[in-house]
């Protein structure tokens, strides 16, 4: 079914959604990146409950794909099939609750969850300050910086199944990991409840500025980025291991190894997605040849590529910096 037609098929089902369908929306407008294809509709619901609504009149066939402030995303040049959903202002309330609790939308950008708690005297989210994402992301992968992650302040999260079914889960229902969360897959999160402690205003604002300062110190913040591009093997840094193979500044294409931050992958203005997967697989390939150690992705690739084209390790550059010939390509 086409765009178009999923999309009038959609709106017989449910005459009375509120939320917006767009046919054939860039993703590349949304992502940090600014690369990749269009996703075939884009959804933006007006709440939850419109959410749940929408999802259970969604044939089950139809591929679903969540997306938040698209910080961590790389969209692949094809674009995303079926329905992209996207959370936005129906997803960003924020209120501060007794007990030096803080409950908070998923569409809201974890910096702004920081902000509010200090106001609220809440410490312990000052963490926050340092993660360019979204409170559904940091749900969805367990995310942290400066030593805390999610799991240790995090008390329980709404989430809305594939069936559309409203969820209620603790802490311990998400099997926290190391930038994993153990959830049902298709869960689609809504809102978290926050456990912070007693603090004063101005000294949380103070630690806040002291982890807006270091990201600024280390990190290529003011480039088109998508943060942290692997996850640290136990006991090592990604960055030494990707800074020991000789990647530091390794382009291709459009797209470069930052200088300042090795775990970094950047968009020199030009790249596709596919240059910034390839330098990414490459860098893998190098640093498993250097040190036997596997990188694992920490930024998360949706969609398909271009007719002919290859995706994950098949993309790496061969030893003489060729790319992989197209599946079309003849001898």
């Amino acid at each position: 079914m086409s765009a178009a037609g999923l999309i009038a098929d959609l709106k017989r089902r449910l005459p009375n959604l509120r939320g917006r369908l767009s046919p054939q929306v860039s993703l590349a407008d949304i992502t940090w990146f600014r690369v990749g294809g269009p996703a075939d509709v884009l959804f933006a619901p007006a709440d939850e409950a419109d959410l749940a609504d929408f999802l259970r009149a969604l044939p089950g066939e139809v591929p679903v794909t969540v997306i938040g402030l698209a910080s961590n995303l790389l969209v692949r040049d094809g674009g995303v099939r079926g329905v992209v959903i996207r959370l936005g202002r129906g997803f960003s309330a924020i209120a501060a609750e007794t007990g030096n609790r803080l409950r908070a939308g998923a569409a809201l950008p974890d910096q702004r969850v920081a902000r509010a708690a200090a106001d609220a005297g809440i410490a312990g989210l000052a963490f926050y300050r340092g993660i360019p994402g979204g409170i559904g992301g940091a749900l969805g992968m367990n995310a942290g910086a400066h030593g805390t992650e999610t799991v240790e302040v995090l008390v329980e999260a709404r989430a809305v199944d594939r069936a559309g079914v409203v969820h209620v889960l603790g802490v311990d229902d998400l099997d926290y990991g190391y930038r994993h969360c153990g959830a049902a897959d298709g869960l689609i999160f809504t809102e978290a409840l926050f456990q912070g402690r007693a603090g004063a205003r101005e000294a949380i604002l103070a630690e806040m500025a002291d982890v807006a300062d270091y990201r600024a110190t280390h990190q290529p913040i003011k480039e088109r980025t998508g943060g942290s591009t692997f996850k640290n093997p136990d006991g090592v840094s990604a960055w030494r291991l990707i800074d020991q193979a000789g990647c530091r500044g390794l382009t291709v294409g459009g797209a470069m190894v930052s200088e300042k931050h090795c775990n970094f992958l950047i968009n020199t203005g030009n790249a596709s997605g596919e240059d910034l997967e390839t330098l990414g697989e490459t860098v893998r390939a190098r640093v498993s040849h250097q040190s036997a150690t596997t990188l694992e992705w920490e930024i998360k690739r949706l969609g398909e590529p271009p007719p002919g084209r290859p995706t994950g390790p098949a993309l790496a550059l061969r030893a003489d910096g060729e790319r992989p010939p197209r599946s079309d390509d003849r001898n």
